[in-house]
């Protein structure tokens, strides 16, 4: 009998099957209810007294080589089929990758710091939790002046002193006290406001607003600053200058530039004029310069500011601010970048 177990061990080591099916029925004719081992257990009784224990290690051995052999031959051939059936078909045609696209805001907030870097002028960023001071006091709004109205404010509720800031000029503040002139500077960044959100209005939106403060800055220099923003941006080669009011600049202007009537939507968003409002500029009050401790008898300078959301509206034809947040991939997915 024990001579019969030698015979299945090598028989065991021998087995070199070609395929998962052959290593299970070697595992049913060993281990299956009516294979060998179950029959070696069951000539155990007929086995001489001075034989069983060596009998009963040879069946256990036989047991732990047949398991491990059906263990190692099944990964063996599993992994190997596996492989196979995964192998790279280099012939195949690849899968497009699915290239994401940026946001529109961020497409035209990106496109006027480019032009605006090419005239010198860096990119300043600030907080958008804001003090009073830094978004409207140095800024020549002191404490109840009527044009504070203008802009409906969120103040902390725990202490009114802050706020979110109403526009980046806040950051132009910052900027001026920890730099001297020559200043040239742009602040683009998200600005709150408590207004109705509607289809051209909205309580969150983005500005760039454009700072420029050295020796004999006049208003020509603004209006050329201006006149090449709109060339790049727009290709439009006409701009107007209203006056206005702010109260950081003076004098204080709009600036309009000629869309032209050449399709139904010019005259729809032009009211059939051809001139289109863009922003706002002027010369920046020597009140605000005092406030910055930057002499206003030695320097002077220029500010100017723009809604990112209205140069996107015109430039895309989007009818509704709205659509801009509600992050509808459909919507977002039809923006390429503006060239």
């Amino acid at each position: 009998m024990i001579k019969n177990i030698d015979n299945y061990l090598k028989e065991i080591k021998d087995f070199k099957p070609q395929t998962t099916q052959e290593v299970e029925d070697f595992r049913i004719q060993y281990l299956g209810k009516k294979g060998i081992l179950n029959n070696l257990f069951a000539e155990f009784k007929k086995v001489p007294n001075e034989e069983k224990k060596k009998y009963g290690q040879k069946i256990n051995t036989l047991k732990k080589e047949v398991s491990e052999a059906v263990k190692q031959w099944k990964e063996k051939l599993g992994n190997a089929n596996a492989g196979s059936e995964n192998k790279l078909d280099l012939t195949r045609p690849g899968y497009p990758a699915e290239i994401g696209s940026r946001h529109p805001i961020s497409i035209v907030k990106n496109r006027i710091i480019d032009i605006f870097k090419t005239i010198g002028f860096n990119v300043s960023e600030g907080p958008e939790i804001e003090d009073d001071w830094h978004n409207f006091t140095a800024l020549n709004l002191p404490e109840y002046h009527p044009a504070r109205d203008m802009q409906d404010t969120f103040f902390l509720q725990q202490n009114p002193d802050w706020l979110l800031r109403t526009h980046t000029s806040s950051v132009q503040t910052r900027y001026m006290e920890k730099h001297k002139p020559p200043i040239r500077t742009i602040s683009p960044g998200r600005v709150y406001r408590n207004e109705d959100i509607s289809a051209r209005s909205h309580c969150i939106f983005h500005q760039v607003e454009g700072l420029y403060i050295d020796k004999d800055v006049s208003f020509a220099d603004l209006k050329q600053t201006l006149l090449y923003f709109t060339k790049e941006m727009f290709g439009k080669s006409k701009i107007r200058l209203r006056p206005s009011y702010f109260p950081f600049t003076e004098p204080s202007a709009e600036v309009d530039i000629y869309w032209g009537l050449e399709t139904e939507t010019d005259y729809r968003i032009t009211k059939g004029t051809g001139w289109l409002e863009i922003m706002g500029a002027g010369m920046v009050d020597p009140n605000v310069l005092k406030n910055m401790n930057i002499d206003p008898e030695e320097y002077s300078g220029f500010a100017f500011g723009m809604g990112i959301e209205r140069i996107t509206m015109l430039l895309y034809q989007i009818p509704d601010i709205r659509m801009f947040y509600e992050n509808d991939l459909r919507f977002l997915e039809q923006f390429k970048p503006v060239v």
